[in-house]
């Protein structure tokens, strides 16, 4: 199995320009609502239909309270057209105005994300981090031995 970020592997395949433009979707999100220690990270998603929705995290101060990026732009679709379908989905992080490096980059989903973009659509592909190029996989990748509440285990 390919883990995401082990030094010395590669994922998946190369970006489109279609994926190149999800990034810039997610970062151009962030870039209008960053707010040192509040919003960090940005996410797009593009619906099988070819729509485009983006999110930011929204933090809390009691933190079991904060949204992930992904969650919001899941929301989004959901709201505005339903179930869909994620063809493809990314997360990007805003460096803190203290960091040397000012790149906007993508960033794995968490544990809960992973799950969320599953159970919505187990063929969703993901972009994420593979050295200094991402890579697009597909969300099973990123969720081995998945739970489930059916049979199918």
């Amino acid at each position: 199995m390919k883990r995401p970020g082990k030094p010395g592997k590669k994922l998946g395949k190369k970006l489109g320009k279609a994926d190149r433009e999800l990034i810039a979707a997610a970062g151009a999100a962030i870039t209008r609502r960053y707010r040192d220690d509040w919003q960090e990270v940005g996410a797009a998603l593009r619906t099988r239909s070819g729509k485009i929705f983006t999110g930011v995290n929204l933090d809390a101060y009691l933190g079991r309270m904060a949204v992930c990026a992904e969650a919001v732009a899941l929301g989004r679709a959901v709201v505005d057209l339903g179930e869909a379908g994620i063809d493809t989905i990314v997360a990007v992080r805003h460096p803190s105005p203290a960091e040397k490096d000012q790149t906007i980059a993508v960033v794995s989903p968490c544990g809960a994300c992973r799950e969320l973009i599953f159970d919505y659509d187990p063929q969703a592909r993901v972009i994420v981090p593979n050295g200094k190029l991402p890579a697009v996989v597909p969300i099973g990748e990123l969720l081995p031995n998945k739970y489930s509440r059916g049979s199918e285990g």
